[in-house]
């Protein structure tokens, strides 16, 4: 190539790596700014959204999941967008090994979460299981979030019912949660033994399990999404190195 058609290809590569990192840099700070609102006011994020998801996030502290991802998401796009635009070699390889340290920690976690699912288990309980029995009926939040996500995807606890043996809830109502039982007649809920709920009253399956079963029912759309991020990270990076080694020659 002539110099010219270089120094444009290097150009017009400069600008999309500008305006793709503006793009993270948005982004970052829109779920930030969300996290923030969570963080602070979960009852009305709750109030809106609560009902419409049937994932993970709605059994942990969602506020500052976001928080963290729009923090990172920040940094990258700044340094991607700064750096390109200043031509600075030091903020492209800054940029460069954040993004392939997060690369790295994904494929990580996607092995571990493929080969440790039981280890995965195991921690989620030994976390959530006594924020249930503490919090369940006594943190409006927490209790809002818990009932949206067992009706909605047909589950009681994160393992099973057993989760609300003894908690708090159980000490005070004596009886489990409205949302672990199926759709059945009062009369026959009151047949029912309270201590070990029979199978056509209380739904026994864990909502842990049933969210690991509708991520392998659509493990072809998860796999095609973690497949698209992870051709955007690798196309980030060698884009980042492509001016990194170009800028000296410009």
């Amino acid at each position: 190539l002539s110099p010219g058609a270089k120094m444009g290809c290097f150009t017009f590569i400069k600008v999309m790596m500008i305006l793709f990192n503006l793009a993270i840099f948005l982004s970052g700070g829109t779920l930030l700014g969300v996290g923030i609102w969570v963080a602070v006011d979960d009852q009305s994020f709750v109030d809106i959204f609560g009902g419409l998801s049937s994932t993970v996030v709605q059994v942990v502290y969602v506020g500052y999941f976001l928080i963290v991802i729009g923090a990172i998401l920040l940094v990258i796009g700044f340094l991607g967008c700064y750096g390109a635009q200043k031509d600075s070699k030091c903020l492209l390889m800054m940029f460069f090994s954040v993004v392939l340290i997060i690369f790295i920690a994904e494929i990580a976690a996607a092995v571990v979460a493929l080969v440790y699912t039981g280890l995965a288990e195991t921690l989620l309980s030994a976390v959530v299981t006594p924020l249930l029995k503490e919090k369940y009926g006594t943190d409006n939040s927490f209790t809002h979030v818990w009932n949206a996500t067992m009706k909605e995807i047909k589950c009681c606890g994160l393992n099973n019912y057993t989760d609300f043996t003894n908690s708090t809830w159980y000490e005070h109502h004596k009886v489990y949660p409205d949302a672990c039982w199926m759709l059945s007649p009062p009369v026959v809920r009151e047949l029912l033994p309270l201590a070990h709920p029979h199978p056509r009253g209380c739904l026994l399956q864990g909502c842990f399990h049933q969210i690991l079963t509708e991520i392998k029912t659509n493990a072809g759309v998860v796999g095609g999404v973690a497949a698209g991020i992870a051709a955007l990270e690798v196309a980030a990076m060698v884009v980042s190195m492509y001016l990194y080694c170009h800028l000296d020659q410009k």
